[in-house]
């Protein structure tokens, strides 16, 4: 018989490799399992910048958001350098202001100005600010949730394909291409690939290929405090932006795309949608240069409710879920990190209720 581990962890992006990194610095015996190489642009959380808000639609998140900032800052002062580089939002919408949270304020036109000066939404738009939004540095993170999961005694293993599961007598067995990895617990992570690991509630996720153009750097338009992260609410979608920061050159991107097969590559930016993306940056950001900008596709992994999937299944106490970003996860990755730690240690944390699986049975 194999030996019975504490943890075993099934997908290595940025949830996987941060509930592997708090598990292990906790002093679980943690066993990490990633189909794809380190890196790899298959999934959801390869990139240079990802962003951070604390304002939100509904106040249920604001618990959530404050652990994410605590936890970047965790993060950060382990890594001898942060990963959180704050600059401002604004966030523009049709109507009534959508969004609060922390310190967030519906501000009017002449003060949007003022604080993103080289922000043009549309003109019949509100909006709301959000001093405390910035930048993350989400490959240095991912990195460094990988390697300090790694120094802390985890077992990450890369290009090892899963197969099945089973529970027998609170035992999880999880066999692989390389053979069985057996814990008392079990936490799927696998981002896009959530319905072929939780197949009973398949109908619960559903994926979509996203672009983005990240513009080229030295661009004093497209920094702050010129320029804070943003968004537009546009009939076609959430348009929303970055700036140039951490060294990395300003971004945009829609909040929506075609439904995409994780198992199959994903397609390339055409050159029609970079120059689309090219066009929303300069209807929006007037003066920015675009040409040389670079576009990539990656995937989000949707729920009818755009809320996560963090606990354990009805049926399977052993097993958890840490799944369904729903295009804005990556900011949360220590919070997320750190539920699944106390839930696998039998802490109670009601304030995950709202993420509950339980939900994937009755919506499905």
């Amino acid at each position: 018989m194999t030996a019975v581990h504490d943890v075993v962890v099934l997908g290595l992006g940025i949830h996987g490799s941060a509930a592997t990194h708090e598990l292990a610095r906790r002093g679980l015996d943690v066993v990490a399992v990633e189909r794809f190489a380190p890196g790899h642009t298959r999934g959801s959380s390869h990139g240079a910048t990802r962003m951070i808000r604390r304002a939100y639609p509904s106040p249920v998140w604001n618990d959530l958001v404050d652990r994410a900032y605590r936890g970047w800052e965790r993060w950060g002062t382990a890594a001898g350098a942060p990963f959180l580089h704050p600059t401002g939002g604004l966030y523009a919408h049709r109507g009534e202001p959508t969004m609060q949270g922390g310190a967030s304020l519906p501000v009017d036109r002449e003060a949007w100005r003022t604080l993103a000066p080289s922000l043009r939404p549309p003109e019949t738009y509100g909006a709301v600010h959000d001093p405390d939004a910035g930048v993350l540095e989400a490959a240095r993170a991912l990195a460094f949730a990988q390697s300090a999961a790694a120094a802390a005694g985890a077992d990450l293993r890369f290009g090892e394909a899963v197969l099945d599961r089973r529970v027998d007598d609170g035992v999880v067995t999880v066999r692989t291409d390389r053979g069985s990895i057996r814990a008392r617990r079990l936490v799927l992570a696998g981002g896009a690939w959530a319905a072929q690991l939780v197949p009973e509630a398949a109908a619960f996720f559903e994926v979509w290929r996203i672009v983005t153009l990240t513009v080229p750097t030295g661009q004093a338009i497209a920094q702050p405090p010129a320029l804070g992260c943003f968004s537009v609410d546009l009939p076609e979608g959430l348009v929303f932006g970055l700036p140039e920061a951490a060294g990395s050159g300003a971004k945009i991107g829609i909040d929506a795309g075609p439904v995409w097969d994780p198992d199959v590559p994903v397609a390339p930016p055409t050159e029609d949608e970079a120059a689309h993306l090219a066009g929303l940056f300069e209807r929006f950001v007037p003066g920015i240069d675009t040409a040389g900008g670079e576009a990539v596709a990656c995937l989000y992994t949707m729920t009818p409710d755009k809320r996560f999937v963090v606990g354990a299944l009805p049926n399977e106490p052993e097993v958890l879920v840490a799944a369904a970003c729903s295009g804005h996860g990556f900011k949360f990755g220590p919070a997320i990190g750190e539920a699944v730690a106390d839930l696998v240690q039998g802490v109670d944390r009601p304030d995950l209720d709202f993420l509950s699986p339980a939900r994937m049975v009755t919506t499905a």
